[in-house]
């Protein structure tokens, strides 16, 4: 009986996904803002770890890790989401209008962006902290992951930088290579990323620091969202994936990311396995969360709570790191203030920042493209923030 209730959920949920993944990428994914406000939970846990008046102090586990598993959800999300949206402009329209894609990328990522920068060089200027040498140059030009000696500040915008360099190479792959063409060197980059990894620890020396933040180190995170973003459609017809999909043994994938995660003390086995098993684990329980949003845990994922701190993480990613500092005794990075001030920034920030750019977005979408989103929440497109 059992195998059959199995057999029966595998089937229905077959026939559902397909009929999603049919539906244009403009309407809502149900669970992924919920995923997202795991993601950044798991962000500010690992950062909070170790912070004055916090009761969990930084050894006490490796709270880094989980932070940087709250980051690699939010690449795979990001890839999935983007590869999404492009295929969806190329099945409607027949190419990827360049021009709006990066004009919704523009509205949606730099004005929060470059109002916390300026908060924080006003800060620094003011003398409440002080930035590295090259931070400005960086963080303003998104290359931040590659400059190993910024601060703590900034620290965190490497994973933006990741972003927008994929969002720069992305589209351009597939209107020249194709989609399955394309799909197939993001699969290729997942497969050669390990050993890209281990190749510049072991062989180049100035490169090493940046192991796990340089974009070639990190882009089969990504990578691997956008896999499952072009070949979902034919993985649910798969009667065998879609049973161990609905398999209660499923429950061991987010196990072994986990585990994967845990392997951060040891770069060698990080970097040739641990990483990589995270990133699957990621891929694949956002596409049970996805397929199975009805359940309990959809209901939870879907729940309003969770969905707003999801529709929050980009300003929670942002202004959270001039808070949650553990080397700093200042009263605004003691726990509980520094997440109550974390928070209230970061609501701050979307109310007047967010929102109001994603409200003109759609407006000068409508003008100009004749279409935009009717969500009554401007839900902001996934951003990754960072460990």
């Amino acid at each position: 009986m059992d195998s059959h209730l199995t057999r029966s959920r595998s089937s229905r949920a077959r026939a559902a996904a397909e009929d999603r993944v049919a539906q244009p990428a403009e309407h809502r994914i149900p669970s992924l803002d919920g995923l997202r406000g795991i993601s950044i939970a798991l962000v500010l846990l690992g950062h909070l770890a170790g912070t004055s008046g916090f009761p969990v102090s930084e050894g006490s586990g490796s709270f880094s890790a989980v932070a940087a598993l709250g980051v690699r959800v939010f690449f795979v999300i990001s890839g999935f989401l983007i590869t999404g949206l492009l295929l969806d402009e190329m099945a409607r329209h027949g190419r990827i209008r360049i021009g709006r894609f990066y004009f919704r990328r523009t509205l949606r990522i730099f004005p929060p962006y470059y109002v916390f920068l300026a908060v924080t060089l006003i800060a620094s200027a003011l003398g409440a902290f002080s930035l590295a040498p090259g931070d400005i140059a960086h963080t303003v030009t998104y290359t931040s992951n590659y400059h190993d000696e910024r601060s703590w500040y900034i620290g965190h915008t490497w994973s933006l930088s990741v972003e927008e360099q994929f969002y720069l190479l992305w589209p351009a792959v597939l209107l020249l290579s194709g989609v399955r063409r394309g799909i197939l060197i993001a699969a290729a980059v997942v497969v050669i990323s390990p050993a890209v990894r281990l190749f510049e620890w072991n062989f180049l020396p100035w490169a090493a620091a940046g192991v796990g933040t340089r974009f070639e180190t990190v882009a089969d995170s990504i990578a691997i969202g956008c896999v499952l973003a072009g070949s979902r459609a034919w993985l649910h017809r798969s009667v065998l994936y879609m049973r161990a999909l609905a398999s209660p043994l499923f429950v061991v994938v987010p196990l072994l990311g986990i585990a994967g995660g845990l392997l951060t003390d040891h770069p060698q086995a990080s970097f040739a396995l641990g990483m990589s098993l995270s990133n699957l684990a990621a891929v694949l329980c956002l596409d049970w969360a996805v397929t199975f949003h009805e359940g309990r845990i959809g209901q939870v994922l879907n729940a309003q709570p969770l969905m707003f701190v999801g529709w929050i993480s980009y300003s929670l990613y942002l202004w959270q790191q001039l808070f949650l500092n553990r080397a700093s005794d200042a009263l605004v990075n003691s726990f509980p203030l520094n997440l109550t001030l974390a928070v209230a920034a970061a609501v701050g920030s979307y109310i007047l920042v967010e929102r109001p750019s994603l409200q003109a977005r759609r407006a000068v979408e409508a003008r100009f493209f004749g279409h935009s989103r009717s969500s009554p929440h401007p839900r902001p497109d996934i951003v990754a923030p960072t460990a």
